[in-house]
C-alpha cells in the first residue's frame, strides 16, 4: 500500500539506493511511476505492505516500510531488491554497489569509488567537514538526521 513518504512512523525502515549518476528529469518521472506501480503491489506473505518513497538530489531512492503494520520478510526484501534490479537495467545505472560514496562539494553531489574517496582523504581533498551520505541508516528518523552529516560524524571518519 503506497503512502506519503513523509507520512510514515519515524520507526519506519528505510533503504537507500544510491545511483553513480544523476537521474535526468524524463527518468525521474518514469522511475517514480514505477515505484508507485511497485509499492502499490508490494506484500509480504499476502499482507500489504505500507510503504513510500522519494527520490533525492536527483541520485538517492529512499524506500520506507512501516513495520508496524507488517514486517518486510525475505521474499519481500527479495522483490525490492529485485526491482531496483530492473531500475538498474532499464536505465545503465548502478543503485547496489555498497562500496561508493556520494558527498557534497557545494551544491553538487559528488560520486567516488570508496577507494578513490580514501586517496582523496589522504590528499585532503576531502575533510572531516565534508557533508558525506550515510546510507547505512535504518530508519527515517537517523534517515532525517543522520543520513547527511559531516563525515567526522560517519563511518567515512576512519578515512579522515
Amino acid at each position: 500500500m503506497l503512502v506519503d513518504f513523509d507520512t510514515l512512523p519515524v520507526e519506519s525502515r528505510v533503504w537507500i539506493y544510491q545511483a553513480n549518476r544523476s537521474f535526468s528529469e524524463t527518468e525521474i518521472s518514469e522511475i517514480e511511476e514505477k515505484l508507485n506501480v511497485f509499492i502499490e503491489a508490494w506484500t509480504a506473505h499476502g499482507q500489504d505492505l505500507q510503504a513510500g518513497f522519494k527520490i533525492v538530489y536527483k541520485r538517492f531512492i529512499v524506500i520506507a516500510l512501516n513495520q508496524s503494520l507488517n514486517t518486510a520478510t525475505g521474499c519481500s526484501i527479495d522483490a525490492s531488491v529485485h526491482f531496483i534490479q530492473e531500475l538498474e537495467k532499464a536505465y545503465n545505472v548502478d543503485l547496489m554497489d555498497k562500496m561508493n560514496v556520494s558527498y557534497k562539494q557545494g551544491e553538487y553531489i559528488a560520486h567516488k569509488s570508496l577507494i578513490d574517496f580514501k586517496k582523496m582523504a589522504k590528499q585532503k581533498a576531502v575533510s572531516k567537514k565534508t557533508i558525506v551520505f550515510n546510507n547505512l541508516v535504518t530508519n527515517i528518523a537517523e534517515f532525517k538526521e543522520n543520513w547527511e552529516v559531516p563525515a567526522s560524524e560517519s563511518w567515512h571518519s576512519r578515512f579522515l
